[in-house]
């Protein structure tokens, strides 16, 4: 099968941690024998007309690839980029919601408009959850027939068992443990000033932060806390390896992609309740935490740091959601869509 993959988000010499998860999937994809060509944004930041050259670039590629289908993750932008290339070469269109791009509808001026133009000329919508499914459903009902959950996939290989204590040597992790993790944005929705004002209540152990954003200043020099900023996803691994707990209690989490990955590392987990995790996140796993509680969050990590480390029953949960088969079944909506 031949597919024009459309992102707005995709890993490059940049910013190499900027959508690797789509990355992955296009990668196992192509691993089982599909041919892809892409038309995606590599790097974070720059102007709108980035977006606009996305889909004249996804039009051109769609054009001349002639492909069976076109396959685009998030709904705005790269979603509506799509639409237009599967149109000019007249073949179907299948679309993944990941999270943000369905809290824009109605939030964000035009991306409703945009969105509803997509969606209606797509075959087939994929959420990443349940909870994201619902809630597309909510803001755009003329949906509610086209939504299949399919969670993104997890690299067993990449995130697997191994050594923590190999892992901490170079000083990375100093004084006694538990060993906190929190990967990903230091923004409002990641809640990460609570997480740090949990972890001082709780106050044991050590916390580090991968990942940047407009919260790094209010977290930076906190006793126990320590900021090591964005990094490629190989990075990524050695630093879930290296923790006891890895922390993800945002204010809503459609998903929560790094849980998994911990999962995967026979890692505990303290999660958010609101979003995605519930489905995914069995009690042996972790512990489910209301975001809103710098006391509930402050249980949650004594709670998981009660859990043993490795926590075999993290890894049989998160392999329900091995990329392998995450891509196989994409691939079957694909094939369905490119049959029509």
């Amino acid at each position: 099968m031949r597919i024009l993959l459309v992102s707005s988000l995709y890993p490059g010499t940049r910013d190499p941690d900027f959508g690797t998860f789509v990355k992955r999937l296009a990668d196992e994809l192509e691993s089982q024998g599909h041919e892809l060509r892409r038309a995606v944004v590599d790097y974070r930041g720059g102007s709108s007309i980035k977006h606009v050259r996305l889909a004249a670039q996804a039009v051109v590629a769609a054009r001349r690839a002639r492909p069976d289908v076109v396959y685009a993750h998030y709904l705005v932008p790269a979603g509506a980029a799509a639409a237009l290339a599967s149109a000019a070469a007249r073949v179907p269109l299948v679309l993944t919601a990941h999270g943000r791009d369905v809290r824009n509808i109605g939030a964000v001026r035009g991306v409703e408009a945009l969105t509803r133009f997509a969606v209606g000329r797509a075959t087939t919508v994929i959420a990443v959850s349940d909870y994201l499914r619902r809630d597309l459903v909510a803001r755009l009902p003329e949906a509610a027939g086209k939504v299949e959950v399919v969670s993104a996939g997890v690299d067993l290989e990449l995130f697997r068992p191994r050594d923590a204590a190999e892992a901490r040597r170079g000083g990375a992790w100093a004084g006694e443990g538990p060993f906190f993790l929190c990967v990903g944005r230091l923004d409002e929705r990641k809640n990460v000033r609570r997480l740090a004002d949990a972890f001082e209540r709780y106050g044991r152990g050590s916390l580090v932060f991968v990942g940047d954003g407009p919260h790094r200043d209010a977290l930076a020099g906190r006793p126990g806390i320590r900021l090591v900023g964005r990094m490629a996803h190989e990075r990524v691994a050695d630093w879930v390896t290296a923790c006891d707990v890895l922390c993800q209690p945002s204010l809503l989490e459609p998903f929560g992609l790094a849980l998994l990955e911990a999962m995967a590392s026979e890692r505990s987990v303290v999660a958010t309740r609101v979003g995605g995790p519930p489905e995914f996140v069995p009690p042996g796993a972790g512990v489910l935490v209301d975001p809103g509680s710098v006391r509930a969050i402050a249980r949650g990590l004594e709670s998981a740091a009660g859990l043993p480390t490795p926590n075999p029953a993290a890894r049989a949960a998160a392999c329900e959601h091995d990329v392998r088969k995450q891509a196989r079944r994409v691939a079957e909506i694909l094939e369905r869509a490119a049959a029509q």
